[in-house]
C-alpha cells in the first residue's frame, strides 16, 4: 500500500477521500471489505483493540476462472459417492489450475500467493489494509483465510477484543443503526447470516452475535458480504460519489 493514497471506506472513514495527495483513491480488498463495515462501527462506538479473523471466501474471489473452476468440479463429483475415503476426491478431480485443491466437497485454506512468515496475501491484505482503514497502525489483527465452494459472497468468523465491556444487544442495537449493515440475527429461532441469502445485495450482513461472560469486552459474531458488489463495484461507486459532492 502506499502512504500516498488514501485506502476508502465511506461508512467508515469517508473523511480520507479528501486526502489524496496523487489524486488517487484505493479500494480495499473485497476479503476485508465484506467485513470493514461492521468493524468500523465497533471502533467509533466502544474502540477495537485486536481482531482475529476467519474468511470463508467465495470462488468468484478468483475471478471467472474460479467460478468456472468450482462447476466443473460440482459437476465432476455430482451422484458420486465421495469424501470417504482419502484422495477419492482427488481422484475425480485432477484439474486444479485454479486452486491449490479441490474445492468441491472441501475447503481449501489457502487464498493468494506465499507471503511474509507463511502467510497468504490475502491474509497479510486484512491485515494491512484493516489497520490503515481504521486508522490504527498498530492494530493486532491475525486472519486465515479459506477458500469455500460458494459461488459469490464472502463470509467471515470475528473475534474482537474492544476496549470495553458490552452486551450482545447493545452491539446488536448498535449495528442495527450502522449505515451498510444489516443484522439477521435470532439465534433462538436459527436465524443467522448465510452467503446464499447476501448474494445479490448491497449491505454487509452479521449475525451469531455473543459476548464473553469471561470477557465481557471480547465479542464474536458472523458476516457475510457480496465480494462483487460491496466488495468492488459498490464501494467503488460509493467512494466516486463522495469525491462528485466536491464539485457540486
Amino acid at each position: 500500500m502506499d502512504s500516498d493514497v488514501p485506502l476508502v471506506v465511506p461508512e467508515v472513514n469517508e473523511e480520507q477521500t479528501r486526502n489524496r495527495p496523487r489524486g488517487i483513491i484505493a479500494n480495499p480488498n473485497c476479503t476485508t471489505l465484506s467485513m470493514i463495515v461492521v468493524v468500523g462501527a465497533l471502533e467509533k462506538a466502544f474502540g477495537v483493540k485486536e481482531l482475529v479473523v476467519a474468511s470463508y471466501q467465495a470462488a468468484s474471489g478468483a475471478g471467472q476462472g474460479g467460478i468456472d473452476a468450482l462447476h466443473e468440479q460440482i459437476d465432476a463429483v455430482a451422484g458420486k459417492n465421495l469424501g470417504n475415503e482419502t484422495k477419492d476426491v482427488r481422484n475425480v478431480i485432477t484439474n486444479n489450475d485454479v486452486f491449490p485443491a479441490p474445492l468441491a466437497l472441501n475447503v481449501v485454506p489457502w487464498a493468494g500467493s506465499l507471503s511474509e512468515n507463511d502467510y497468504t496475501s490475502e491474509e497479510i491484505k486484512v491485515r494491512n489494509e484493516s489497520r490503515k482503514i481504521l486508522g490504527k497502525p498498530e492494530l493486532k489483527v491475525h486472519a486465515t483465510c479459506v477458500r469455500v465452494p460458494v459461488v459469490t459472497t464472502h463470509s467471515l468468523a470475528v473475534h474482537a477484543v474492544l476496549d470495553r465491556a458490552v452486551t450482545a444487544d447493545e452491539v446488536r442495537a448498535l449495528l442495527a443503526d450502522a449505515a451498510g449493515v444489516l443484522v439477521t440475527d435470532d439465534p433462538a429461532n436459527k436465524i443467522f447470516p448465510t452467503p446464499i441469502d447476501a448474494v445479490g445485495t448491497d449491505p454487509t450482513v452479521v449475525g451469531r452475535i455473543r459476548v464473553s461472560k469471561e470477557y465481557p469486552n471480547e465479542i464474536d459474531f458472523f458476516v457475510c458480504g457480496d465480494n462483487l458488489r460491496k466488495g468492488a463495484a459498490l464501494n467503488t461507486a460509493q467512494i466516486a460519489e463522495v469525491v462528485a459532492k466536491e464539485f457540486s
